[in-house]
C-alpha cells in the first residue's frame, strides 16, 4: 500500500458502490482501499474518498431520477479529463450528467458535472 495523500476530497454517499463506480469511470480514477464504511479512489492528482453517510442521515436522503442537485455549494471540486464527450457519455450512463453549457479557460474548455447523488463538480478538458 502506499503512503497516504497529502490532500483530496471526501464526498459523503448514500449508496457507496454506485457513487465510487462513477467516479472511477468517470474520472479514470481506481479503488486504491475500501473499508465499509468508504473506498478510497485514486488518480495521478487526486485522492477522492467516497464515505457512506451514518444510517441515520441516509435513510432521510431521497435520491430521485434525474437527482435534485445539491446547489448551490460551498465547495466545488474539479477534474482534468482527457475528453468531455467521453466523461459525459460515461456520467450519462451512470446516472450523472455533465451540463452542456461551457467555458474556455486559459489552455482548457470547462463544462459542469453532477452524480447519480446530485453533487456538483467540474470537468476540465485541456484545449492545448
Amino acid at each position: 500500500m502506499s503512503s497516504p495523500s497529502r490532500a483530496g476530497i471526501f464526498v459523503y454517499a448514500k449508496d457507496l458502490d454506485r457513487l465510487s463506480g462513477f467516479y472511477q469511470s468517470v474520472l479514470g480514477m481506481t479503488a486504491a482501499h475500501r473499508t465499509v464504511q468508504m473506498i478510497v479512489l485514486r488518480s495521478p492528482d487526486l485522492q477522492l474518498i467516497v464515505h457512506a453517510m451514518p444510517p441515520h442521515l441516509a435513510s432521510r436522503v431521497v435520491i430521485a431520477t434525474p437527482p435534485q442537485l445539491r446547489d448551490p455549494a460551498a465547495i466545488k471540486f474539479f477534474c482534468t479529463v482527457p475528453s468531455l464527450a467521453i466523461a459525459a457519455e460515461s456520467a450519462h450512463a451512470l446516472g450523472g450528467q455533465v451540463l452542456p453549457e461551457q467555458w474556455q479557460g486559459h489552455e482548457f474548455v470547462v463544462r459542469n458535472a453532477y452524480d447519480p447523488e446530485g453533487n456538483i463538480f467540474q470537468l476540465r478538458e485541456s484545449a492545448v
